[in-house]
């Protein structure tokens, strides 16, 4: 497959297209991840080249092409349980608390799933230890429209269960058999309990929380700095004072005009 020419003006192109629309930043370190990602793409769909696929992604007829451009440019590695020390955290944050009134929690960037099913499984353990109350919900937002479809499905490879113990996979996941061998769906128990929904980050909304507990992990990567500011407040407005917000541990802090209290590596509290 020959490579295909990319200049430095089309990287442009993109970029700003990206950043327009959904808030990306691609600085100019970011050309060849561009430029490997999309490549592929515009071969399979026959086009001649990058400018083609500019006019492609500018033609408001083409929403779905666009969306899988988004895709290959922001999908990165997600599995059950990722940053363990969070799940511990939030365990024993909740258990301390001995309330049994409504917990809601927000996975604001929830790819396909793992985080927000990883948060169900554990909240529906405690609720049979009686830790915690019966009314619980999670909420997974999502830009992209397909992995979502995928979340919905809840049919992961068994590598993404990895950090699952095996108490737990008993209890809620299901083992492929056959053509499905090297698979496992997620029961109704739990799958039932978690509502996706569609939503960009950068733009502005209204109507959810409030929050107990929100996740905004390795989401903010994709952002410059004002846009993350942004993000990160406007995301905040949803959730109580005192309630838990979860960054990606590598993230490190990120300048928000809200107040809050570092708890742990990648966790804070809302002042």
């Amino acid at each position: 497959m020959t490579a295909l020419a990319f200049s430095d003006r089309e990287f442009k192109q993109i970029a700003d297209i990206m950043y327009d629309a959904v808030g990306l930043s691609f600085n100019e370190s970011k050309k060849s991840l561009i430029h490997s990602r999309l490549s592929t793409r515009i071969q399979k769909l026959g086009l001649s080249g990058f400018a083609d696929y500019i006019a492609l992604l500018g033609d408001e007829a083409e929403a779905a092409e666009f969306q899988m451009a988004v895709d290959l440019l922001t999908t990165n590695e997600t599995y059950f349980f990722r940053e363990p020390k969070h799940y511990d955290l939030l365990e024993r944050e909740l258990t301390a608390a001995r309330s049994k009134g409504p917990i809601a929690v927000w996975s604001a960037a929830a790819s396909f799933g793992d985080e927000a099913y990883s948060t169900a499984m554990l909240l529906a353990d405690m609720q049979t230890g009686g830790r915690i109350g019966p009314d619980w919900s999670i909420l997974a937002t999502d830009i992209s429209h397909r992995v979502l479809l995928s979340a919905k499905e809840a049919v992961y490879p068994n590598d993404r269960l990895r950090a699952v113990s095996p108490e737990r996979l008993r209890r809620y996941c299901l083992r492929g058999e056959g053509p499905a061998e090297g698979q496992s769906k997620i029961q109704d128990k739990i799958s039932s309990r978690v509502k996706f929904g569609q939503l960009n980050l950068c733009k502005p909304f209204s109507g959810l929380g409030p929050f107990d507990v929100v996740f905004l992990r390795n989401v903010l990567i994709y952002f410059d700095p004002p846009t993350k500011s942004d993000v990160v407040d406007r995301v905040l407005e949803t959730l109580r004072p005192g309630g838990l917000f979860f960054l990606g541990t590598a993230e490190g802090r990120v300048p928000c005009k809200t107040p809050l209290q570092a708890v742990q590596p990648g966790a804070y509290r809302k002042a």
